[in-house]
């Protein structure tokens, strides 16, 4: 019989990361934001995505993210 603590492991261990694909109107709000100069951070927090996959969907798109330097 497995002790808890082995039981509680393996149920973390199959947890697998779920993808959220970019729809339309993700791109849109993205593309809006970019011309806009808003900083990346904010638009992460307003598209609930992370910074850096905001950044690698804008390369993608080829436009900039937020205020560039």
């Amino acid at each position: 019989m497995e002790s808890k603590e082995t039981q509680v492991a393996k149920k973390i261990a199959k947890k697998k990361s779920v993808r959220k694909l970019y729809t339309a109107s993700d791109i849109k709000l993205l593309k809006a934001h970019s011309k806009a100069k808003t900083p990346a951070a904010k638009v992460a927090n307003i598209m609930r995505r992370s910074e850096g996959s905001l950044r690698q969907k804008a390369l993608s798109l080829d436009i900039g993210l937020g205020h560039q330097r």
